[in-house]
């Protein structure tokens, strides 16, 4: 059996922009900037296969 290559672009596409919205709110929010955290973490760990 081999494996199937599976293509990441789409994760690394949802990360940068994740990276974009995290600073977005944190130039608006400040503080709030954590809640995109878990987005950028689960993005960033899918995006390099470790999931």
């Amino acid at each position: 059996m081999e494996k199937v290559k599976k293509s990441r672009a789409i994760y690394w596409i949802l990360f940068l922009i994740s990276v974009g919205v995290f600073f977005g709110v944190y130039a608006v929010g400040g503080g709030y900037c954590s809640l995109i955290l878990p987005f950028n973490v689960t993005l960033f760990a899918m995006a390099l296969d470790l999931m």
